[in-house]
């Protein structure tokens, strides 16, 4: 449950490619394993794995910008961006997630960029 709106969407949904990497990840580990990962996930963990991947300024919440901009850029809706991101409102959505605009990328898409470099 969001302890922001109160509300839950039950299940997250998980793209297939995602949970055929997860099947071969349970597959090949210890079958006496209780949980998916065997330790938990901290701060410091998470700034060793930026820094192991060259992102020392990434933060955790980028990740959560980053998917709802995806959503938005591949035309999903307001409405079911929100609902995944578990929003109480449609403008928080807009203002803070979705900021790009799938109309404007791909106005900005259409600049030469690659002429632009070999010139």
């Amino acid at each position: 449950m969001s302890r922001k709106t109160r509300k839950s969407i039950g299940a997250r949904p998980v793209p297939a490619a995602a949970m055929a990497e997860l099947k071969k990840y349970i597959n090949g580990s210890n079958s006496k394993q209780a949980k998916l990962f065997d330790d938990n996930f901290s701060h410091k963990r998470w700034k060793k794995i930026c820094k192991d991947a060259d992102l020392p300024g990434l933060k955790f919440h980028d990740l959560r910008k980053t998917f709802g901009s995806m959503l938005a850029q591949k035309g999903v809706s307001t409405a079911v961006t929100q609902r995944l991101l578990e929003h109480s409102s449609p403008n928080l959505t807009n203002k803070v997630y979705t900021n790009v605009d799938p109309v404007l990328r791909q106005s900005v898409n259409q600049l030469p960029i690659e002429q632009w470099l070999r010139e």
